[in-house]
Protein backbone atom coordinates (compact mmCIF):
# COMPACT_ATOMS: atom_id res chain seq x y z
CA UNK A 1 0.00 0.00 0.00
CA UNK A 2 1.10 3.77 -0.84
CA UNK A 3 2.11 6.30 1.44
CA UNK A 4 -1.00 8.71 1.31
CA UNK A 5 0.41 12.83 0.68
CA UNK A 6 0.81 14.73 3.59
CA UNK A 7 -2.23 16.70 2.17
CA UNK A 8 -4.36 14.00 1.76
CA UNK A 9 -3.37 12.44 5.29
CA UNK A 10 -4.38 15.67 7.27
CA UNK A 11 -7.71 16.14 5.30
CA UNK A 12 -8.85 12.37 6.62
CA UNK A 13 -7.47 13.24 10.04
CA UNK A 14 -9.78 15.88 10.03
CA UNK A 15 -12.83 14.50 8.86
CA UNK A 16 -12.26 11.79 11.30
CA UNK A 17 -11.66 13.65 14.08
CA UNK A 18 -15.32 15.59 13.44
CA UNK A 19 -17.00 12.27 13.05
CA UNK A 20 -16.41 10.67 16.05
CA UNK A 21 -16.81 14.04 17.69
CA UNK A 22 -20.14 14.61 16.44
CA UNK A 23 -20.88 10.86 17.36
CA UNK A 24 -19.78 11.52 21.26
CA UNK A 25 -21.52 14.76 21.19
CA UNK A 26 -24.71 13.14 19.81
CA UNK A 27 -24.09 9.63 22.76
CA UNK A 28 -23.90 12.81 25.70
CA UNK A 29 -27.47 14.41 24.87
CA UNK A 30 -29.14 11.82 23.56
CA UNK A 31 -27.91 8.73 25.15
CA UNK A 32 -26.61 10.37 28.61
CA UNK A 33 -28.43 13.20 28.50
CA UNK A 34 -25.65 15.72 29.04
CA UNK A 35 -25.97 18.75 27.32
CA UNK A 36 -23.49 20.93 28.72
CA UNK A 37 -20.28 18.87 27.73
CA UNK A 38 -21.11 18.90 23.85
CA UNK A 39 -19.14 22.36 23.35
CA UNK A 40 -16.30 20.81 25.18
CA UNK A 41 -15.99 17.89 22.89
CA UNK A 42 -15.75 19.94 20.21
CA UNK A 43 -12.96 22.42 21.48
CA UNK A 44 -11.13 19.27 22.19
CA UNK A 45 -11.25 18.23 18.46
CA UNK A 46 -10.08 21.35 17.50
CA UNK A 47 -7.13 20.77 19.83
CA UNK A 48 -6.56 17.53 18.47
CA UNK A 49 -6.62 18.46 14.85
CA UNK A 50 -4.64 21.87 15.14
CA UNK A 51 -1.60 19.75 17.08
CA UNK A 52 -1.86 17.03 14.48
CA UNK A 53 -1.65 18.41 11.45
CA UNK A 54 0.15 21.02 9.24
CA UNK A 55 -0.26 24.74 9.24
CA UNK A 56 -3.06 26.49 10.71
CA UNK A 57 -6.51 25.68 8.13
CA UNK A 58 -7.28 22.27 9.30
CA UNK A 59 -7.90 23.93 12.95
CA UNK A 60 -9.78 26.68 11.99
CA UNK A 61 -11.97 24.70 9.38
CA UNK A 62 -12.88 22.27 12.44
CA UNK A 63 -13.19 25.09 14.87
CA UNK A 64 -16.01 26.44 12.20
CA UNK A 65 -18.05 23.10 11.37
CA UNK A 66 -17.80 22.95 15.07
CA UNK A 67 -18.87 25.81 16.09
CA UNK A 68 -22.01 25.41 13.37
CA UNK A 69 -22.43 21.92 14.59
CA UNK A 70 -22.83 22.84 17.90
CA UNK A 71 -25.15 25.71 16.83
CA UNK A 72 -27.37 23.58 14.62
CA UNK A 73 -27.57 20.26 16.07
CA UNK A 74 -26.73 20.52 19.76
CA UNK A 75 -28.60 24.00 20.61
CA UNK A 76 -32.33 24.75 21.18
CA UNK A 77 -34.29 25.55 18.60
CA UNK A 78 -33.11 22.19 17.32
CA UNK A 79 -31.93 22.33 13.60
CA UNK A 80 -32.15 25.92 13.07
CA UNK A 81 -29.03 27.82 12.64
CA UNK A 82 -29.21 31.00 15.65
CA UNK A 83 -26.42 33.28 16.07
CA UNK A 84 -28.07 35.45 18.42
CA UNK A 85 -27.31 33.17 21.64
CA UNK A 86 -23.99 34.68 24.08
CA UNK A 87 -23.20 31.04 24.42
CA UNK A 88 -23.13 30.16 21.48
CA UNK A 89 -20.78 33.19 20.11
CA UNK A 90 -18.78 32.47 23.13
CA UNK A 91 -18.02 28.92 21.94
CA UNK A 92 -17.13 30.10 18.46
CA UNK A 93 -14.86 32.23 19.67
CA UNK A 94 -13.21 30.00 22.23
CA UNK A 95 -12.76 27.16 19.60
CA UNK A 96 -11.27 30.07 16.80
CA UNK A 97 -8.44 30.78 19.68
CA UNK A 98 -7.47 27.21 20.58
CA UNK A 99 -7.19 26.38 16.73
CA UNK A 100 -4.82 29.27 16.30
CA UNK A 101 -2.81 29.04 19.49
CA UNK A 102 -2.18 25.34 19.03
CA UNK A 103 -1.45 25.88 15.52
CA UNK A 104 1.20 28.42 16.48
CA UNK A 105 2.96 26.30 18.90
CA UNK A 106 2.90 23.04 16.83
CA UNK A 107 4.15 24.86 13.88
CA UNK A 108 6.93 27.08 16.27
CA UNK A 109 8.35 23.60 17.52
CA UNK A 110 8.16 21.85 13.98
CA UNK A 111 10.11 24.66 12.96
CA UNK A 112 12.66 24.55 15.98
CA UNK A 113 12.90 20.31 14.78
CA UNK A 114 13.62 21.69 11.29
CA UNK A 115 16.59 23.82 12.24
CA UNK A 116 17.58 21.19 14.21
CA UNK A 117 17.65 18.54 11.89
CA UNK A 118 19.43 21.20 9.52
CA UNK A 119 21.90 21.68 12.24
CA UNK A 120 22.50 17.96 12.60
CA UNK A 121 22.73 17.40 8.34
CA UNK A 122 25.63 20.26 8.69
CA UNK A 123 27.63 18.27 11.40
CA UNK A 124 26.82 15.19 9.46
CA UNK A 125 28.53 16.63 6.60
CA UNK A 126 31.54 17.96 8.68
CA UNK A 127 32.05 14.62 9.93
CA UNK A 128 32.13 13.29 6.22
CA UNK A 129 34.18 15.67 5.11
CA UNK A 130 37.13 14.82 8.33
CA UNK A 131 36.20 11.17 7.42
CA UNK A 132 37.41 11.55 4.08
CA UNK A 133 40.51 13.40 4.69
CA UNK A 134 41.78 10.67 6.67
CA UNK A 135 40.11 7.94 4.40
CA UNK A 136 41.95 9.34 1.57
CA UNK A 137 44.96 9.89 3.14
CA UNK A 138 46.75 6.36 3.35
CA UNK A 139 45.99 4.64 0.10
CA UNK A 140 47.28 7.88 -1.52
CA UNK A 141 50.19 7.94 0.18
CA UNK A 142 50.90 4.39 -0.09
CA UNK A 143 50.28 4.28 -3.92
CA UNK A 144 52.68 7.55 -3.80
CA UNK A 145 55.34 5.54 -1.70
CA UNK A 146 54.98 2.51 -3.92
CA UNK A 147 55.19 4.11 -7.34
CA UNK A 148 57.91 6.49 -6.36
CA UNK A 149 60.02 3.01 -5.35
CA UNK A 150 59.54 1.51 -8.74
CA UNK A 151 60.41 4.22 -10.78
CA UNK A 152 63.56 5.63 -8.89
CA UNK A 153 64.60 1.82 -8.11
CA UNK A 154 63.26 -0.09 -11.17
CA UNK A 155 66.34 -2.06 -12.23
CA UNK A 156 67.68 -3.16 -8.78
CA UNK A 157 63.84 -4.35 -7.50
CA UNK A 158 63.17 -7.75 -8.10
CA UNK A 159 60.59 -9.29 -10.70
CA UNK A 160 58.62 -10.51 -7.26
CA UNK A 161 58.85 -7.20 -5.89
CA UNK A 162 57.43 -5.47 -8.57
CA UNK A 163 54.54 -7.60 -9.02
CA UNK A 164 54.18 -6.93 -5.21
CA UNK A 165 54.34 -3.44 -5.14
CA UNK A 166 52.29 -3.30 -8.44
CA UNK A 167 49.76 -5.34 -6.60
CA UNK A 168 49.46 -3.35 -3.30
CA UNK A 169 49.42 -0.22 -5.82
CA UNK A 170 46.13 -1.98 -7.26
CA UNK A 171 44.76 -2.86 -4.30
CA UNK A 172 44.46 0.77 -3.12
CA UNK A 173 43.35 2.30 -6.20
CA UNK A 174 40.74 -0.33 -6.00
CA UNK A 175 39.88 1.11 -2.22
CA UNK A 176 39.90 4.54 -3.92
CA UNK A 177 37.29 3.46 -6.05
CA UNK A 178 34.97 1.97 -3.61
CA UNK A 179 35.28 4.85 -0.92
CA UNK A 180 34.94 7.53 -3.98
CA UNK A 181 31.54 5.39 -5.31
CA UNK A 182 30.55 5.41 -1.43
CA UNK A 183 31.26 9.48 -1.36
CA UNK A 184 28.72 10.34 -4.39
CA UNK A 185 26.38 7.79 -3.04
CA UNK A 186 25.99 9.44 0.30
CA UNK A 187 26.54 13.12 -0.94
CA UNK A 188 24.07 12.25 -3.95
CA UNK A 189 21.31 10.52 -1.50
CA UNK A 190 21.11 14.08 0.89
CA UNK A 191 20.87 16.32 -1.65
CA UNK A 192 17.83 14.76 -3.12
CA UNK A 193 19.65 14.36 -6.25
CA UNK A 194 18.96 10.15 -5.91
CA UNK A 195 15.39 9.22 -6.51
CA UNK A 196 15.35 5.82 -5.15
CA UNK A 197 13.86 3.13 -7.07
CA UNK A 198 12.34 0.11 -4.94
CA UNK A 199 11.55 -2.49 -7.23
CA UNK A 200 10.62 -6.15 -5.71
CA UNK A 201 14.05 -8.51 -5.53
CA UNK A 202 14.48 -11.55 -4.85
CA UNK A 203 16.32 -11.91 -1.44
CA UNK A 204 18.43 -15.27 -2.78
CA UNK A 205 19.28 -12.97 -5.64
CA UNK A 206 20.38 -10.24 -3.39
CA UNK A 207 22.34 -12.21 -1.30
CA UNK A 208 24.01 -14.31 -4.40
CA UNK A 209 24.91 -10.91 -6.18
CA UNK A 210 26.75 -9.41 -2.62
CA UNK A 211 28.81 -12.23 -2.27
CA UNK A 212 29.72 -12.80 -5.60
CA UNK A 213 31.20 -8.92 -5.44
CA UNK A 214 32.46 -9.57 -2.40
CA UNK A 215 34.59 -13.01 -3.14
CA UNK A 216 36.37 -10.75 -5.85
CA UNK A 217 38.13 -9.21 -3.65
CA UNK A 218 37.91 -11.36 -0.63
CA UNK A 219 38.09 -14.96 -2.05
CA UNK A 220 39.58 -16.45 1.19
CA UNK A 221 36.93 -15.11 3.68
CA UNK A 222 34.12 -17.42 4.67
CA UNK A 223 30.65 -16.29 5.16
CA UNK A 224 28.48 -18.26 6.94
CA UNK A 225 24.82 -17.43 5.09
CA UNK A 226 21.46 -18.07 7.51
CA UNK A 227 18.71 -16.89 5.28
CA UNK A 228 15.08 -18.08 5.07
CA UNK A 229 14.15 -21.15 2.71
CA UNK A 230 10.89 -19.50 1.73
CA UNK A 231 10.94 -16.37 -1.16
CA UNK A 232 11.52 -13.04 0.18
CA UNK A 233 10.12 -9.96 -1.98
CA UNK A 234 11.77 -6.77 -0.90
CA UNK A 235 11.00 -3.00 -2.27
CA UNK A 236 13.97 -1.24 -2.90
CA UNK A 237 16.61 -0.05 -4.54
CA UNK A 238 19.13 -3.50 -5.22
CA UNK A 239 21.87 -1.60 -5.75
CA UNK A 240 22.32 0.50 -3.28
CA UNK A 241 21.57 -2.33 -0.58
CA UNK A 242 24.02 -4.38 -1.96
CA UNK A 243 26.83 -1.54 -1.25
CA UNK A 244 25.29 -1.38 1.92
CA UNK A 245 26.40 -5.14 2.78
CA UNK A 246 29.61 -5.06 1.15
CA UNK A 247 30.23 -2.12 2.94
CA UNK A 248 29.67 -4.35 6.12
CA UNK A 249 31.20 -6.94 5.36
CA UNK A 250 34.16 -5.34 3.75
CA UNK A 251 34.42 -3.15 7.40
CA UNK A 252 34.33 -6.41 9.46
CA UNK A 253 37.32 -8.15 7.23
CA UNK A 254 39.41 -4.30 7.62
CA UNK A 255 38.51 -3.71 11.10
CA UNK A 256 37.33 -6.06 13.02
CA UNK A 257 41.01 -7.43 14.42
CA UNK A 258 41.44 -10.97 15.36
CA UNK A 259 38.23 -12.22 13.52
CA UNK A 260 37.63 -15.51 12.63
CA UNK A 261 34.01 -16.22 11.68
CA UNK A 262 31.81 -13.46 9.43
CA UNK A 263 28.12 -14.58 9.29
CA UNK A 264 25.46 -12.97 6.88
CA UNK A 265 22.03 -13.58 8.55
CA UNK A 266 18.36 -12.50 7.14
CA UNK A 267 15.09 -12.84 8.78
CA UNK A 268 11.60 -11.77 8.31
CA UNK A 269 9.96 -10.51 11.95
CA UNK A 270 6.18 -8.64 11.70
CA UNK A 271 6.53 -7.88 8.07
CA UNK A 272 10.17 -6.57 8.05
CA UNK A 273 13.38 -8.17 6.95
CA UNK A 274 15.91 -7.74 9.23
CA UNK A 275 19.85 -7.98 7.96
CA UNK A 276 22.64 -9.32 10.79
CA UNK A 277 26.54 -8.99 9.95
CA UNK A 278 28.14 -10.47 12.68
CA UNK A 279 31.95 -11.17 13.49
CA UNK A 280 34.05 -12.00 16.40
CA UNK A 281 36.82 -9.81 16.03
CA UNK A 282 37.90 -7.00 18.63
CA UNK A 283 34.82 -4.97 18.91
CA UNK A 284 33.65 -1.70 18.95
CA UNK A 285 34.39 1.25 21.63
CA UNK A 286 31.32 2.12 23.61
CA UNK A 287 31.69 5.89 23.52
CA UNK A 288 31.56 4.92 19.54
CA UNK A 289 28.83 3.07 19.10
CA UNK A 290 26.04 6.16 19.51
CA UNK A 291 28.18 8.27 16.79
CA UNK A 292 29.51 5.49 14.44
CA UNK A 293 27.32 5.89 11.55
CA UNK A 294 28.03 9.59 11.54
CA UNK A 295 31.14 9.52 9.68
CA UNK A 296 33.03 11.35 12.56
CA UNK A 297 36.11 9.34 12.54
CA UNK A 298 39.63 10.02 14.64
CA UNK A 299 42.29 7.75 14.85
CA UNK A 300 42.65 8.31 18.41
CA UNK A 301 39.46 7.19 19.36
CA UNK A 302 40.37 3.47 18.01
CA UNK A 303 37.35 2.70 16.05
CA UNK A 304 38.37 -0.53 15.25
CA UNK A 305 42.19 -1.30 14.67
CA UNK A 306 43.62 2.32 13.74
CA UNK A 307 45.81 1.24 11.07
CA UNK A 308 42.99 0.25 8.85
CA UNK A 309 40.45 2.80 6.89
CA UNK A 310 37.66 3.59 5.12
CA UNK A 311 35.47 3.00 8.24
CA UNK A 312 33.97 6.82 8.25
CA UNK A 313 32.70 6.93 4.71
CA UNK A 314 31.55 3.32 4.28
CA UNK A 315 29.08 3.41 7.57
CA UNK A 316 27.60 7.10 6.86
CA UNK A 317 26.79 5.30 3.53
CA UNK A 318 24.98 2.73 5.11
CA UNK A 319 23.23 5.04 7.53
CA UNK A 320 22.00 7.22 4.78
CA UNK A 321 20.75 4.63 2.40
CA UNK A 322 18.95 2.71 4.83
CA UNK A 323 17.60 6.40 5.82
CA UNK A 324 16.39 7.06 2.93
CA UNK A 325 14.96 3.60 2.43
CA UNK A 326 12.81 4.31 5.86
CA UNK A 327 14.55 1.92 7.37
CA UNK A 328 16.71 1.58 10.59
CA UNK A 329 20.13 0.63 11.35
CA UNK A 330 21.97 -0.21 14.59
CA UNK A 331 25.33 -1.55 16.09
CA UNK A 332 25.96 -3.43 19.02
CA UNK A 333 28.75 -5.25 20.37
CA UNK A 334 28.36 -9.28 20.87
CA UNK A 335 28.74 -10.40 24.37
CA UNK A 336 30.75 -13.36 23.47
CA UNK A 337 33.03 -10.61 21.40
CA UNK A 338 32.77 -9.11 18.48
CA UNK A 339 30.16 -6.64 16.68
CA UNK A 340 26.72 -7.11 14.99
CA UNK A 341 25.63 -4.63 12.81
CA UNK A 342 21.89 -5.03 11.97
CA UNK A 343 19.27 -3.03 9.64
CA UNK A 344 15.94 -3.53 8.78
CA UNK A 345 14.06 -3.42 5.46
CA UNK A 346 10.03 -2.94 5.71
CA UNK A 347 8.21 -5.28 2.79
CA UNK A 348 4.71 -4.80 4.03
CA UNK A 349 4.29 -2.95 0.47
CA UNK A 350 5.07 -6.03 -1.25
CA UNK A 351 3.03 -8.69 1.24
CA UNK A 352 0.11 -6.46 0.48
CA UNK A 353 0.72 -6.56 -3.55
CA UNK A 354 0.74 -10.14 -2.81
Amino acid sequence: MKKLPKQLKNVLFTIIILIVAFGVSVLLQDVLTIQEHVTTVFVFAVFLVSLCTDGYWYGIITALVGMLAVNWAFTFPFFEFNFTIPENLLSAVIMFVVSILTSMLTTKVKRSEEIKAIGEKEQMRANLLRAVSHDLRTPLTTIYGASSTMIENYESVPDEQKLKILGGIKEDAQCLIRMVENLLSVTKIEEGKVKLIKTPTVLDELIDSVIVKFKKHYPTQEIDLDIPEEIVLIAMDAILIEQVLINLLENAVQHATGMTKLSLKVYVIDNKAIFEIKDNGCGIAKERLETIFQGNYEKSESLYDSQKRNAGIGLSVCATIIKAHDGSIHVENNKDGGAKFRFSLDIEEMNNEQ
